[in-house]
């Protein structure tokens, strides 16, 4: 599996990380200037290259039970459907672990829990 330079965002907050590993680069809050911003993507490229997977190995916290329920949840605080946030994190899912058929199940499965459980008035 090939590790790839992925965009996230969380809560308040994002920038540049690994697929594989731990390692992060995250974005300035006050990095508004797209000369600035172009800069902040190169610096990021050239740091996720030369950066070892085996320094930033992931943990256990960083994979939980429901990690995908907890995106589908973020996405409704922000005021999205839950079946639309179920879905765009289901294709969020496919495109971050299209190499990983077991992620992007779990991520369907996830979503269906996720549903079902709003439909009971539960979440």
């Amino acid at each position: 599996m090939a590790r790839a330079l992925i965009w996230t965002a969380y809560h308040d907050v994002q920038g540049w990380a690994c697929s594989q590993c731990e390692w992060t680069y995250s974005l300035p809050s006050l990095l508004t200037d797209p000369q600035a911003r172009d800069a902040f993507d190169r610096l990021a490229s050239a740091g996720f290259k030369s950066h070892d997977c085996a320094a930033h190995p992931r943990s256990a916290a960083s994979e939980p039970q429901e990690f995908f329920i907890k995106r589908m949840r973020e996405f409704v605080t922000r005021g999205y459907k839950p079946k639309d946030a179920a879905d765009l994190v289901v294709q969020d899912a496919s495109l971050e672990y299209r190499s990983e058929p077991r992620m992007v199940q779990q991520a369907r499965s996830e979503a269906e829990e996720f549903i079902r459980r709003v439909r009971e008035g539960r979440i």
